[in-house]
């Protein structure tokens, strides 16, 4: 038997439902049956997404707009362990609390590294196309058994846990897979050729270092505009990077891949359509100004903006 990517979706499917039930249930929470409603039409899609129409799909996903549009997906007061306590389990555990995190990345090296090698029968053991993210699964759940151990607690004091957290994230925890699909959405509609043309018919691409700038900055733009460096890529790549710097400078596609997705995550760092990264903490932490975040992260990002660049003129075409 294979582990394929869809037992990574039951899993979570699972998890969102339970999620969904135990805020569908509690009385206290200020909008339980539309904020549950969101997290069990969500778990659907990864638990039988595949066996409904796409049509099917559509509407749910619709929904679940509708329901976050209209505030319905709000969070309650957490019911976390005291202040005293909390304290008290963090000395105890002291350095050790790094321990489940870092399992998770070893975890999923060591998987992505020996999954050529986990084949019995002529059947490989792990899907190989998509081994990360199994690997960062199974690194998961293994980092969740090594937390229960060292804090002797239970899976189910985990949940509420998760149920914690994407309380407080609320809608903005499903805005990286949307906005991902926007992207196929987009490039399915013809956006990539629409930049091509006009960046092509306003800007001179005759320049290698020019080509590469439009790229990355494009990327970053882009990114800003959407939320997401997913979204992005399928347009700046094949408005700009397929067609400009592979088919007419001969560039490296694989390295305009790996920095043209970092000149995306400049653009995440500086908007707040990444409502996840840079609105979410300011939420959570209670700050007076909601793009203090954004603020703090601008410097650091324009700067890597102009590094991309030079590294992508420069080790691209070697």
């Amino acid at each position: 038997m294979t582990l394929t990517i869809n037992y990574l979706f039951w899993l979570l499917g699972i998890v969102l439902l339970i999620i969904g039930g135990m805020i569908l249930t509690d009385k206290d929470h200020p909008r339980r049956l539309t904020a549950g409603g969101f997290w069990i039409l969500y778990a659907l899609i990864f638990l039988i997404g595949d066996l409904l129409p796409p049509a099917v799909v559509g509407v749910l996903v619709i929904a679940m707009a509708l329901i976050a549009g209209f505030g319905g997906v709000t969070a309650a007061k957490p019911k976390v362990l005291s202040l005293e306590a909390r304290e008290a389990s963090a000395r105890r555990l002291g350095n050790r609390l790094f321990i489940p995190a870092l399992t998770i990345p070893v975890v999923t090296v060591v998987i992505t590294l020996a999954a050529s090698y986990l084949v019995f029968g002529g059947t490989p053991l792990i899907e190989q196309k998509n081994v990360t993210l199994i690997g960062f699964a199974i690194g998961c759940i293994i980092a969740l058994g090594v937390a229960c151990v060292m804090t002797r607690d239970t899976v189910g004091q985990s949940m509420k846990e998760a149920r914690r957290l994407v309380d407080a994230l609320s809608w903005a925890a499903v805005l990286p897979q949307m906005l991902g699909m926007l992207g196929l959405v987009f490039s399915d509609a013809g956006v990539g050729k629409a930049v091509a043309h006009v960046t092509t018919a306003y800007i001179n691409l005759d320049y290698r270092f020019v080509a590469v700038a439009v790229y990355c900055i494009g990327m970053a733009v882009f990114t800003m505009v959407m939320g997401n460096g997913f979204a992005a890529f399928p347009v700046m790549t094949g408005g700009v990077g397929v067609p400009i710097l592979v088919g007419v400078f001969h560039g490296n596609p694989a390295v305009m891949v790996a920095i043209g997705m970092f000149s995306g995550y400049c653009g995440t760092l500086m908007t707040p359509m990444a409502a996840n990264f840079n609105m979410v903490p300011v939420a959570l932490l209670e700050l007076p100004d909601k793009n203090a975040v954004i603020k703090a992260q601008v410097p650091t990002a324009l700067s890597m903006l102009v590094v991309n660049i030079i590294l992508l003129n420069f080790l691209m075409f070697l």
